[in-house]
């Protein structure tokens, strides 16, 4: 088996980003460019090398992986120069993979074929027809075979029809590679070492020219300032969509769908618009999101309503619940079977019950709550003492009246009552009804204010 290694040049500064961060720490869909490039190299490669230049120990401690040998390239001489950095600490028995750290949405199928033609031949080129091929090097060929990659400032007025153009990604066996790097020159408009005249000295040389011409324009995009990346994020969010509904996934609306993470589902489960998946979420079968909804490394189970403008986050939603609208659901919430979570409630760090509902304008923090308890409008676990959270405990089959506080640390027992109104700083005992409220009173003499 031939060892894998993969270059990946990112030493870039990123000008037209007009950003603090180096390009390829600019994100897509929550990953930095250099993060997609990476999540495919290691699908493939024994050993990842990743030459940097601008804001080094800005992308080194972003991307934070110990397996990467960080390669530096102290002067910007050309993309030659680049992997003849990483050159050295690479044995000659392999193959190197080139890639580029602001070309995020390349696919493994396209690099494995490339490895495969290189196996054959020694060195495979990527190319892409493009309809306005303007900046790119030409692939320059002579009865179909290659002969030269041309840039842009040095073609002639002939080579500036070709259409099929360099990606600039290649696979080489590494001892050619190291042979033709040392042989590179600048002579050239930009006075820089090209990596792509290593296949001119290969030509010369006697050798054949493999190629895989990828029919996807957008999968060797490369990102130059944030319209471009912009457009990246709107293909891969387009990707994305086309795969899950292809495996069976309902979206209302797949062009107002971001996900932004990892998502898995059951059957019929249907997403309305403008709801947006970050993390790692699931979905069981028969689940509903209606839109506006954000979910985050969350874990929604079967026959779920999420109704509209809900968040979720790191939370467990049980089989039945409902939740929403205008609900938040924040970490560590366990949300149990056919409970129910109404609009404006937020819970926080809390076990609901089965069957149990908190429906209206309450906020349930550092809490377990029983079966079948009925949580009123405006009810809040007052969890907090300005220093330290405390626990509120809620039996099975309590019932909460409405605008109650529930001053923890506190438990309310099994089928107990809690009269609306009540502040409850004592454990309330089971089956009984507790409440604090003042007398009522009349004040005849009393007038209303006339406005002066």
């Amino acid at each position: 088996m031939t060892n894998i290694h993969a270059i990946i040049l990112a030493a870039g500064k990123g000008t037209r980003m007009n950003s603090s961060k180096p390009k390829v720490l600019q994100t897509l869909a929550d990953n930095t460019l250099l993060g997609h490039v990476l999540k495919q190299a290691k699908l493939i490669s024994q050993k990842i090398h990743v030459v940097y230049g601008f804001g080094g120990a800005q992308v080194q401690q972003t991307i934070n992986d110990n397996h990467i040998n960080w390669v530096e390239q102290k002067q910007q001489l050309g993309t030659g120069h680049a992997v003849q950095q990483a050159t050295p600490h690479i044995e000659d028995n392999s193959i190197s993979l080139i890639l580029y750290g602001d070309v995020p949405l390349i696919q493994r199928a396209t690099l494995e074929q490339l490895i495969s033609a290189c196996k054959t031949s020694g060195i495979a080129l990527l190319s892409v027809i493009l309809e306005n091929p303007t900046g790119y090097g030409r692939i320059i060929r002579d009865n179909n075979i290659i002969q030269a990659i041309v840039e842009q400032k040095d073609a002639s007025a002939e080579q500036l029809k070709v259409c099929e153009v360099n990606t600039g990604i290649m696979a080489v066996r590494t001892t050619l590679l190291k042979k033709y790097l040392n042989s590179l020159d600048t002579n050239n408009a930009q006075g820089e070492l090209y990596l792509t005249d290593i296949i001119a000295s290969a030509v010369n040389d006697g050798k054949t020219i493999s190629s895989v011409i990828t029919t996807d324009e957008f999968e060797v995009a490369g990102v130059n300032d944030k319209t471009q990346l912009a457009e990246l994020e709107r293909i891969y969010q387009q990707q994305k969509a086309a795969k899950y509904m292809q495996l069976g996934l309902s979206l209302k609306d797949p062009s107002r769908f971001d996900c932004r993470g990892e998502l898995s589902f059951g059957q019929d489960c249907e997403i309305d618009f403008n709801t947006l998946i970050e993390g790692v979420v699931t979905l069981g079968n028969n689940t509903t999101i209606a839109p506006n909804c954000c979910i985050k490394n969350s874990k929604i189970g079967d026959n779920v309503t999420i109704l509209a403008n809900s968040v979720i986050e790191d939370a467990v939603i049980g089989n039945g619940a409902s939740i929403g609208p205008f609900a938040r659901i924040r970490p560590q919430a366990n949300i149990g079977e056919n409970a129910k979570i109404g609009n404006f409630v937020e819970v926080k760090k809390s076990t609901i019950g089965k069957g149990s509902k908190v429906s209206h304008l309450s906020y349930v923090g550092d809490s377990t709550v029983g079966k079948g308890v009925n949580i009123g409008a405006g009810v809040i676990t007052c969890n907090y003492d300005g220093v330290n959270k405390h626990q509120t405990i809620i039996g099975d089959g309590a019932f909460i009246g409405s605008d109650s506080q529930l001053v923890a640390p506190i438990s309310i027992g099994k089928n107990a009552t809690i009269g609306a109104g009540s502040t409850i700083t004592s454990s309330a005992p089971e089956g009984q009804l507790t409440l604090s409220r003042s007398k009522q009173r009349l004040f005849p003499s009393w007038k209303r204010p006339v406005k002066q």
